[in-house]
Parts: structure tokens; sequence; C-alpha cells
């Protein structure tokens, strides 16, 4: 008889290994069998939350790292019975109070993408906050005191034919850009906030390419739209062939998984800046492109890449 296969639970468009014993993808900190996993489990747990949206990358990036930004979203015109006809829908990466959604006072409605509510399904999540912040009175803000239960997600109240045009911001001023005057203690609040945010540009060469400077580093963080392991394994052919850089003095450190795909990691020295990773940036489309397309077997030495590389893997989602 044949093993009972240990992915059950797990919705994914690839091949995903969770194994029992391991910690649940969810981010619960319990063990994957008695978590997601379990044989009496919640609804399962999505890995390719954001699949199917158009521009699936910059979700996850401006989900996990991207620290303040806006982005209009068109909404389907028969989304939630047509209740999101004529209005006007942001997403943000955060918002006040670290709400999951306000409804504005000119009735626009900004959904935050940072939020976590752990339910297993990240776009079911934020389309129930979608709901909630449409249904809410002008000038509140959305709570969501349970987890969702089953329902629309995100794929089904988009446009699938929309784009997602991402702004990068200096900081949250946004929030009160409606607002004559700030209280004294919440100016004070936003300028703490907005010293905390590294310097952040999105390249305009490539998408989900995120440009930052930490002060003593500059990295990229580079959302990819490939299949998770084969993002690997042309990683892997390129460092063995010395072509996974991004201009001189640039270094690929690692890379981590978020939402089921792999987000490469680039060191670069300090006042490299942005500018100057744009032309290499698409030069690197071009070479991956190639190496997802190669179909031989990994030589001994892009063995060795790919065990290095994997082994440098962090999970975050």
């Amino acid at each position: 008889m044949a093993k009972k296969s240990r992915k059950a639970g797990i919705t994914s468009a690839g091949p995903d290994e969770v194994g029992p014993r391991q910690p649940c993808p969810c981010g619960s900190g319990r063990r994957y069998k008695a978590c997601h996993g379990g044989a009496d489990s919640a609804p399962p747990y999505v890995v390719r939350s954001f699949e199917g949206l158009p521009q699936e990358c910059d979700w996850i990036a401006l989900r996990e790292f991207v620290p303040a930004a806006l982005a209009p979203v068109t909404l389907r015109r028969d989304a939630y019975d047509g209740a999101a006809e004529g209005r006007s829908v942001s997403v943000a990466t955060l918002l006040p109070g670290l709400v999951p959604a306000m409804a504005r006072e000119n009735s626009e409605v900004w959904l935050a993408l940072q939020v976590t509510h752990q339910s297993g399904d990240a776009s079911r999540d934020l389309a129930e906050a979608l709901r909630l912040g449409l249904a809410a009175e002008p000038g509140t803000s959305v709570v969501m005191p349970t987890l969702p239960g089953p329902g629309l997600r995100l794929q089904e109240v988009v446009d699938a034919a929309s784009s997602l045009d991402v702004t990068v911001l200096e900081g949250f001023d946004f929030w009160f850009e409606d607002v004559d005057e700030v209280d004294g203690s919440v100016a004070g609040t936003l300028e703490q906030l907005n010293a905390s945010i590294d310097p952040t540009r999105r390249l305009r060469s490539v998408d989900a390419a995120y440009w930052t400077s930490v002060g003593t580093k500059e990295h990229v963080r580079w959302v990819m739209p490939h299949e998770e392991d084969a993002m690997l394994t042309a990683l892997a052919r390129l460092h063995a062939a010395g072509a996974d850089s991004l201009g001189d003095g640039t270094r690929l450190v690692g890379s981590f998984r978020a939402h089921g795909l792999l987000v490469p990691v680039w060191d670069l020295p300090v006042g490299t800046g942005a500018d100057a990773v744009e032309a290499p940036a698409v030069a690197f489309a071009e070479r991956v492109g190639e190496a997802i397309g190669t179909k031989r077997a990994l030589s001994q030495e892009e063995r060795s890449a790919r065990n290095g590389l994997a082994n440098r893997q962090l999970t975050i989602r």
C-alpha cells in the first residue's frame, strides 16, 4: 500500500516539502502535524497565497519586506455583490494602529497587507478585511476579532486584467494627508516610525526587485516568479558559472522563501544606489530565463552550489 502523503492539508501550485514534525508554515510555532497538517485541522494552509493575482511578486514584497508603500487596486465590478462598484481601494504596507483596513472620509478604502491573522490563507484574510472596510462607516477602522471562515479570496475580487502600480514612500505621512493638523503625540509617534524606515526603492527595469540601504550595507531583494525548486536550480547554475552578481562588488548572499516563491538577496557596496543595478538586473533576469530553460543535469559543482544555497535559505511564510 502506498504511504499516505505528508502534504495533506497544504494547497500549492507546486511541490512543497513539509514534514509532520517540522514547524507549520502558518507561523503558529506548532509542529505541522499538530496544526494545519493534522487530520482534524482547520482549512488547509495555502502556500502560494497570492498566486493568480496581477503582479503576484509585488504583493509578496509589500506583504513581507517593503516598509512603506501604497498601490491602487482595481476590483471587479461584481466584487462583494457590487458593494465595491465605484469605490476607490488601495493596498498599503501598514496602517495606523496596525488595523487591517480603514474606510477614509472620502469613501476610499485602504487595506493593510502586513497584518497577519494566521488563518492559513492570507488571501482569504485580506479579502475579508477588505469586505469589512467597504462596509464600514467613513472615517472608521476595521476590527477583525476572529479569524474568517470560508469565503471570498483576493483572487475572486481583484480584476485579473489590472496592474499593481506600487509607490514606495519615505514614511507614513500619507496616513494623515487629508488632516489639517496632526496632534502632537501622534506627530511624535509618526516621526519615530519614519525614522525607523530604511530607504527603499523599487527598481524600474524589472518587476518586484527592491533596493534598500541599512546604513552599513545595501541590499537588493527580488521576488522571483518562477517555481521555487526551478529557481533554486537556476541560481545554482548561475552561481557555479560566476554569473549571479548584479554588477561589480555585488554578491548573492542567499535567499528566503515567501508565499511559495524564492526571494534572492544581494549585498551591494555602500554607495552603490538603486540606479547602478537597473541594467545589471535586466541582464540577470535574462540569464535566469536561460538557466530555467536548461534541461541538462546539474554538474557536481552546480549540485554543490545548490546545496549551499538551500542551506542558506530562510522561510518566512
